[in-house]
């Protein structure tokens, strides 16, 4: 009898499949109520339909161990886990100043390159698309956008 190949299983899956190919059987092993062995002759589209749920089976329990936790987390375990932690007001209060000054930065950029650069980084379009409205090339876009970054990456370095 050919085994199909081992499969991780989950507990309350009592069946095992098997066949001979070269003899187009299919069997299914399973003990009874009684805790007898059984193993009973199947067709193929039975021996699928018990495949198939091994198949589904096996990636439920993948789908389980990969994005569900097993263990208990304690608040404080939980906190440091966090990829985003909430900042104290020292660090809110600078992220605001910052903030401000890039604002400030931007508004003293020429026309064009403060449009292109407000396009580029807050409306995330790429440089195509940027040209295509603007009606030019790529270049330069992307001349006008790097040359932005870099008198504001002075000012705000100061």
């Amino acid at each position: 009898m050919d085994l199909r190949p081992k499969r991780r299983k989950n507990k309350d899956n009592p069946y095992k499949l098997s066949c001979i190919k070269d003899k187009n059987l299919y069997f299914i092993t399973f003990k009874d109520s009684r805790g007898i062995l059984q193993n009973v002759k199947v067709t193929l589209e039975v021996f699928n339909l018990f495949n198939d749920y091994e198949l589904k089976d096996i990636s439920f329990m993948n789908e389980y161990d990969n994005h569900i936790e097993h263990i208990n987390l304690e608040e404080e375990q939980v906190y440091m886990r966090m990829s985003d932690k909430p900042n104290d007001l020292s660090q809110q209060v600078l992220e605001k100043i910052r903030v401000k000054e890039l604002m400030l930065e931007i508004k003293k950029l020429p026309e064009i390159q403060r449009r292109r650069f407000v396009k580029y980084y807050f409306e995330n379009k790429t440089y195509d698309e940027i040209a295509l409205e603007e009606h030019c090339t790529k270049m330069a876009i992307k001349f006008s956008v790097d040359k932005a970054f870099e008198k504001i990456s002075k000012k705000l370095q100061k």
